[in-house]
């Protein structure tokens, strides 16, 4: 029963939180300087063509009108019509989804695999040369610019080693389509296509790279100092007491614990991440959906702008809700203390 009314305060304060969101972004849509219709339309287009424009996407009728309808399109899973691509946004937005979603679960995935046994690591080793060399490593990465260190990788693995394609999902010559999930890799081992596949993961490798630094040293400081802490316990040191060996109290008793931090980070991240890959998507030529919406940002295509948006809010509180579900599953106490909240 704390679990069910657990989650039903997260579902509720979910939607109120993509309620606001929608009320925000179409207030700062309306609000940018500039007619939307007329940029769509170009210089050369007539008053009229302009009215016209303007009356078939609703912007003539009054705000609170428009918020309305941009509302109940959003119940209606309707985001409206580009401006600039003339077709509904649903459909370029389902394009450009999957490159983006392929690209920042890859990262999430190395950052993951990467990022926490280092902290592991460093914190077994405390204040000695593998620790302090783990949090340099971590706080470079952080510190690096995105953008930056993907163009180190173009021009080191592209253009010096010749070792790995620097731009798009795949080779130009190749007559491999995602048409199953969107995700080529997956795609490609579906369909037994290893070469698709290995293709596939050479373009996926240095946008990955470029785009995991940061996040690796996040998790790689979180669960060092969450380990740290959770080996002042108690428990922990009823262990040491009784000569539980090193290994088995540090994975057996300390790390599910530490873990719920680097989770919580990791679910972040994530969802942040699909709606901030643009950088790297624009370095690497990725067609990703980070990259579409900020070129709807400059030509002021506001149903797209505002369809990104909401799509990465969307994602942003699912995710967070799995995050919260999975904590509490972790540490009940978690969830014992948001159910008395």
């Amino acid at each position: 029963m704390e679990f069910f009314y657990f989650l039903i305060r997260r579902v509720f304060w979910s939607l109120l939180v993509l309620f606001g969101l929608s009320i925000v972004i179409f207030v700062i849509a309306r609000v940018m300087p500039g007619d939307p219709a007329r940029m769509a339309m170009g210089p050369r287009a007539s008053q009229e063509q302009v009215a016209d424009l303007k009356a078939k996407m609703g912007l003539d009728k009054p705000i609170l009108a428009q918020y309305g309808q941009f509302a109940v399109g959003l119940l209606h899973g309707d985001l409206g019509l580009s401006f600039l691509t003339k077709r509904p946004v649903n459909h370029d937005i389902a394009e450009t989804f999957a490159a983006t979603f392929e690209l920042v679960l890859a990262t999430i995935l190395v950052a993951f695999v990467v990022g926490v046994p280092l902290g592991v690591v460093a914190a077994a080793n405390k204040d000695g040369w593998v620790d302090n060399l783990v949090r340099f490593f971590a706080i470079l990465g952080a510190a690096t610019p995105s953008f930056l260190l993907a163009l180190l990788l173009q021009v080191l693995a592209g253009y010096v080693l010749h070792a790995l394609p620097t731009t798009g999902r795949v080779s130009p010559d190749s007559p491999f389509t995602a048409d199953i999930t969107g995700l080529l890799t997956l795609d490609t081992l579906l369909r037994g296509n290893l070469g698709g596949l290995w293709d596939a993961l050479r373009h996926l490798l240095l946008p990955t790279l470029a785009l995991s630094a940061a996040t690796i040293g996040q998790i790689a400081r979180i669960t060092r100092s969450s380990m740290i802490d959770v080996s002042t316990q108690d428990y922990i040191e009823a262990g040491r007491a009784f000569g539980v060996p090193d290994r088995v109290r540090m994975f057996k008793y300390m790390l599910r614990p530490a873990f719920v931090p680097p989770m919580t980070i990791m679910g972040l991240e994530f969802a942040s991440l699909l709606g901030n890959a643009f950088v790297v998507e624009l370095v690497f030529s990725w067609p990703g959906m980070a990259s579409y919406g900020v070129r709807s940002i400059l030509q002021k295509d506001l149903n797209a702008v505002m369809g990104v948006v909401m799509i990465s809010g969307v994602f942003f509180v699912v995710i967070n809700l799995m995050i919260d579900v999975l904590v509490g599953f972790i540490d009940p106490r978690v969830r014992i203390r948001g159910a008395r909240a």
